[in-house]
């Protein structure tokens, strides 16, 4: 099976009642159960908000770190999900559940394909 990555993008100043966190937060719990339960989850995390991101740069021979996003954004990657899946077609319409249950767009990206080894 093919791995994907299930990217979140939200906007940071959208505002939310708790009530709609809880709600968001439940549906989101229910995906991933349902993600484990199909043997198709690997990973997935919730970031912090992209005023805590570092990035770092090698220029030069040197490295340089810059507090902030690499992107000047309105909408950040808030968390992902890796996932393993048939094929696009199974990824996207899982990325659709992803999308419903957070509320937000979530970019569908397969891994790049090891080399065999020797």
């Amino acid at each position: 099976m093919k791995q994907y990555l299930l990217a979140v993008y939200s906007d940071e100043s959208a505002q939310f009642t708790d009530e709609e966190m809880q709600a968001a937060f439940r549906a989101v719990d229910a995906f991933n159960a349902e993600l484990q339960a199909s043997g198709a989850w690997v990973f997935a995390g919730g970031l912090h908000p992209h005023s805590d991101a570092t990035v770092v740069r090698a220029q030069g021979g040197k490295v340089v770190t810059t507090d902030g996003p690499f992107a000047e954004t309105k909408e950040q990657i808030g968390g992902f999900w890796v996932i393993k899946a048939a094929d696009l077609d199974v990824a996207l319409d899982l990325a659709a559940k992803g999308a419903q249950a957070c509320g937000w767009p979530v970019e569908v990206r397969p891994f790049q394909d090891e080399p065999p080894t020797a």
